[in-house]
């Protein structure tokens, strides 16, 4: 039974005008390299249903607009914005939804926003973090973004991949080509040259690195890491091999019918299980898929204590984990710190420190 308290603000959606739109411009894939999905608002009923989310805020997701031309991208912003109010009012209380703009076209966005807002009464407005290179801090689209304060309008920010994307794999310091790491700073350079810049890693550790040494291991990945990252693996793979697994499983074999289609729908993924979501069902899938494994160890990537949830007693679960680490100056912590200093005054009667 859904509970009317939980609102995924994180829903996209593929209207028939958008989905049109994409074929007609040859794109077979979505940002990140993810399939264009069937949806419909049937199914994703049904879905929220089964995990219980009680309303769901509509949105469309990366490429937004950034393959169109800027007439065609007015023309389908207004359909899509359409289709968004006629599935608002036809689930009424089940569906909400962000408005699209046609950025970085700042005049159009601004007309459209406020039909958006005013005549079609929708609950706020999803922004790219860049349009075409343009991102959310440049001068150019203050107006935008004062039309929004002015309305304290909601606004969601949907990531969106940096221009250089195409050109190579973006991955952490210590693990991408100095080279690589180099384009990626002289693009942060072309666009704000006075911009901290934060080098991190993100080291992959497990819980018991012995216990899966010289095991037939079956890993756990975090879904949309491998769906929609689009990635063959994750950071249970990379953990498992590390440690010195004797044999990674691949679960197809003995796959649950509904992740048998998961895999068929993402053919990229490599010999790792998706976990896609912790609904009764996607569990039930999960607990039937590791049980036919047959694995001594299961290496866990999720993000929730997979041992726990679905209640395994047998194969031990080893979780494997990974946090922001610090690769030189400046670190996070330091650009936070400076600037909560500069733009947050301390309560009147705070201790000074």
């Amino acid at each position: 039974m859904p509970d009317p308290r939980t609102i995924d603000v994180h829903a996209h959606f593929l209207p028939p005008a958008y989905r049109q739109a994409l074929a007609d411009a040859g794109l077979k894939t979505l940002d990140g390299g993810m399939p264009v999905p069937d949806w419909s608002p049937e199914r994703a009923l049904g879905i929220m249903d089964e995990v219980g989310i009680g309303v769901a805020v509509l949105s469309v997701s990366s490429p937004h607009m950034s393959f169109l031309d800027r007439t065609k991208a007015v023309t389908l912003c207004r359909a899509v914005n359409d289709a968004a109010a006629e599935m608002r009012c036809r689930h009424a209380g089940r569906f909400g939804a962000f408005a699209i703009l046609p950025l970085p076209d700042v005049a159009t966005s601004l007309a459209e926003l406020e039909r958006a807002l005013e005549q079609l009464e929708l609950d706020g407005v999803a922004l790219p973090t860049h349009a075409e290179g343009r991102y959310l801090g440049d001068a150019r689209l203050a107006p935008l973004l004062e039309m929004l304060d002015e309305r304290a309008a909601t606004v969601f920010i949907h990531p969106t991949s940096p221009c250089c994307f195409e050109a190579f794999g973006l991955e952490l310091v210590d693990a991408a080509a100095s080279a690589d790491v180099q384009r990626v700073v002289d693009e942060i350079r072309g666009i704000n040259s006075a911009a901290p810049i934060v080098r991190t890693t993100s080291p992959v550790r497990l819980d018991d690195a012995n216990a899966v040494r010289g095991r037939r291991v079956l890993v756990v990945e975090d879904g949309p890491t491998i769906t929609h990252g689009g990635m063959p693996y994750g950071a249970g793979f990379v953990a498992a091999t590390r440690a010195g697994a004797a044999e990674i499983i691949d679960p197809r074999p003995g796959a649950a019918p509904a992740l048998r289609e998961v895999f068929a729908r993402y053919p990229h993924i490599g010999r790792v299980l998706p976990a896609v979501g912790y609904g009764p069902a996607q569990c039930a899938a999960l607990r039937e898929t590791i049980t036919a494994a047959a694995a001594e160890v299961v290496v866990a990537a999720t993000p929730i204590d997979l041992a726990a949830l679905l209640a395994l007693d047998a194969p031990p679960v080893v979780r494997a984990r990974y946090e922001l680490g610090d690769a030189g100056e400046p670190t996070l912590g330091a650009v936070v710190d400076a600037w909560i200093a500069a733009h947050v005054s301390p309560p009147a009667n705070s201790p000074a420190r």
